[in-house]
């Protein structure tokens, strides 16, 4: 009966681990990287509405990542600083654009967290 419970608690974890990070890479490859990606659209100001609910949606999903690297304090910052612009933006707050641009720095996030 031990020997089970300790299997189930090593395999939960394994998963739990395994999944760290998936709406991550989800996003940087589907919202981030296309020419036409949402993420360059909000940066030119052409993003639908429905386009900006996309993405606050992943990256409300994103903060619940673990980096594969780095402070997970420092990666909420960060995840929280995108969803603040996104919902700036949202509201047609003039200065929303400008903050996402500079929330959305993938040189200085990939530095600090991405595993290699």
């Amino acid at each position: 009966m031990k020997k089970s419970a300790i299997t189930l608690v090593t395999l939960a974890i394994s998963l739990s681990l395994a999944s760290a990070g998936d709406a991550t890479k989800k996003i940087m490859k589907e919202l981030h990287k296309p020419e036409d990606a949402i993420c360059k659209k909000v940066g030119r100001g052409e993003a639908t509405d429905a386009d900006l609910a996309t993405l606050l949606k992943a990256y409300e999903d994103m903060s619940g990542d673990t980096p594969a690297k780095g402070a997970k304090s420092i990666w909420m910052e960060k995840c929280q600083a995108l969803i603040s612009a996104i919902k700036k933006v949202q509201a047609k707050d003039a200065s929303g654009t400008s903050d996402f641009k500079k929330a959305v720095n993938c040189k200085a996030c990939h530095d600090m967290f991405k595993g290699k």
